[in-house]
């Protein structure tokens, strides 16, 4: 990834929901900038807009208003076919609650993401050879043919991340990745999350979690639908993968 890239940029985003006279603004002009290869968390209390935002970035809504350049193309104004066209190509997801298939393997629903890539169509023992690559990547090479219920909460995430990568996306966006995990687990899926930070992935966290966020190199902090301040994480980081690691 080259690191001078940039990934996310905001120009003055808005987004206002309501109907009629009633009308409220989730985000009041956003301007935020994440390059290639950062680790950023996304941070604030209930109703300061980071779900809001979090489903900009990841294309899965339009702003109201604004500007939003994903991987340098302008995506504010695309289509809902556009736009699913862009998740699947540029965007992992990894979600609190796995999403993942039951009764379905762990290889398969890491193929998944690849029936719906019409831009580079891989055959089914090329989605299988990379799907593998990524179980291996996770640490679950032999698990690919347990299906959820047979994995604890930690392997099911491990599986979700693979999933999340599967179509070498440009950035993943984590929605509380450790939110449904206990404290040892949560901390091997963010040890994880550092290993694929040091291989070059650009990963945006949303976290309602100060201790979460500290590991990422900085975080955007969210108040009434604007940026509140921005703190740089070094200090902190080196401190908690000293305690993790």
């Amino acid at each position: 990834m080259n690191k001078t890239r940039t990934i996310i940029e905001t120009n003055d985003v808005t987004k206002i929901y309501g109907m009629g006279d009633i009308e409220v603004a989730a985000l009041k002009g956003i301007n935020i900038q994440i390059k290639g290869g950062e680790f950023v968390a996304i941070m604030g209390p209930s109703g300061s807009g980071k779900s809001t935002l979090m489903h900009i970035l990841g294309c899965l809504s339009q702003p109201t208003n604004g500007q939003y350049f994903l991987d340098g193309d302008d995506v504010s104004l695309l289509d809902k076919k556009q736009l699913a066209s862009i998740r699947n190509q540029k965007i992992g997801f990894i979600f609190q609650a796995y999403n993942l298939l039951a009764r379905t393997s762990a290889l398969r629903n890491i193929t998944l993401p690849l029936l719906y890539n019409y831009t580079n169509p891989k055959t089914l023992e090329e989605g299988d050879e990379r799907a593998r690559a990524m179980l291996d990547l996770v640490g679950l090479s032999d698990r690919m043919n347990h299906q959820p219920h047979e994995l604890s909460g930690g392997q099911q995430q491990r599986v979700a991340i693979a999933r999340a990568l599967i179509n070498d996306p440009v950035m993943v966006i984590a929605d509380e990745p450790t939110g449904n995990l206990d404290s040892k687990s949560g901390e091997e899926i963010m040890i994880l999350l550092h290993k694929l930070h040091g291989q070059g992935t650009t990963i945006v966290m949303v976290t309602h979690d100060p201790k979460i966020a500290g590991h990422t190199q900085r975080t955007i902090n969210l108040l009434d639908g604007l940026v509140d301040t921005v703190v740089n994480n070094s200090h902190n980081r080196r401190e908690i993968q000293h305690e993790t690691i």
